[in-house]
């Protein structure tokens, strides 16, 4: 298939490039980023359907097509507008996704709740152990890890998660399924390796079938990523982030995180389902319905295109 790749400056390539991660973490970058200010206020201008029409050439370098989607970023935009169930917005909301998939892979691989805030007021960090994770149910960024309550800066923190309360995820790429979750913020235990931050295992489903592992780390210094197939053999893909060619040694848990992860996304066109191990224990992470806002820098692009062909795209449920 040719694709007709837009006419667009290099400079204004890397720009959009760069701030897909600020998309997936806008509360993070908005004060700081003049163009998070034109998306925002563009958004409320347009609908759905023309906002990500105008916008998805500048993150990946060719038109939409939404009446003959191929890639997996446009299909992606396709399920946005036109696959819409209630139950979706549940299994994105972070508190009441661990109910989804304790139902599903047991309790016992849920990462503990400590709280659930209605707002930050609310937050008494006298009853929280000296190490947890304060995050907002309904967005992607606001997140406040302690590692040693007597040195963490609680002015600070409550005020980087009111902010986030403040905020709709959705305006930014449209993704309606955080439209309606209820603004809260969950604590969680905190949960490391010896000390050593997690690494981040995300397996992408297709129709309940998994088909590649992006697994992350280093997330919080110099974010690095590297692509696996179900089998563990490394992939000459790059999805956003690069990778430093550190071998990463096979989860001895990989077959128990695949049968999780195909029965956490039985019947979904496509999902992304997160997990973490510690101590020998899978934990489930999240749900995620649209990888990178489906505006992810995938290379080669044939990549992206063999992808979009995984998605087999369901009947819509919703006209736009």
């Amino acid at each position: 298939m040719n694709k007709k790749f837009v006419a667009i400056p290099s400079f204004i390539m890397y720009v959009t490039h760069k701030c897909v991660y600020i998309i997936e973490h806008p509360r993070k970058y908005y004060r700081y980023s003049l163009l998070m200010r034109f998306l925002f206020r563009f958004s409320r201008y347009y609908s759905d359907k023309k906002y990500l029409l105008k916008i998805f050439p500048l993150f990946t370098g060719y038109k939409l097509d939404l009446d003959n989607p191929k890639t997996f970023n446009e299909k992606l935009q396709w399920l946005k507008l036109y696959y819409h169930k209630p139950e979706f917005s549940s299994m994105v909301d972070k508190a009441e996704a661990k109910n989804y998939a304790a139902r599903i892979i047991g309790e016992e691989h849920i990462i503990p709740t400590l709280a659930i805030y209605n707002k930050v007021d609310e937050i008494d960090f006298d009853s929280l152990p000296e190490q947890f994770v304060l995050k907002c149910t309904h967005d992607s960024g606001d997140l406040v890890i302690c590692k040693d309550k007597s040195t963490i800066d609680q002015e600070k923190a409550l005020k980087k998660l009111s902010k986030g309360l403040k905020f709709n995820y959705y305006h930014m790429g449209k993704e309606w399924v955080y439209k309606n979750v209820k603004p809260r913020v969950i604590a969680e235990k905190y949960l490391s390796n010896d000390g050593e931050e997690l690494k981040d295992y995300k397996i992408f489903n297709f129709g309940g079938e998994p088909k590649i592992i992006e697994v992350d780390y280093n997330r919080f210094k110099d974010h690095k990523r590297q692509i696996y197939t179900p089998e563990w053999e490394i992939m000459d893909v790059t999805m956003e982030y690069p990778s430093d060619h550190t071998i990463i040694e096979k989860p001895k848990q990989l077959d128990q995180m695949l049968d999780f992860a195909r029965k956490l996304s039985k019947g979904h066109p496509f999902i992304r389902t997160d997990f973490y191990v510690v101590d020998d224990i899978v934990y489930f992470g999240e749900l995620t319905f649209y990888h990178h806002c489906g505006f992810g820098h995938i290379t080669p692009f044939e990549f992206d295109l063999e992808m979009g062909n995984w998605i087999k795209l369901p009947e819509p449920t919703t006209q736009s």
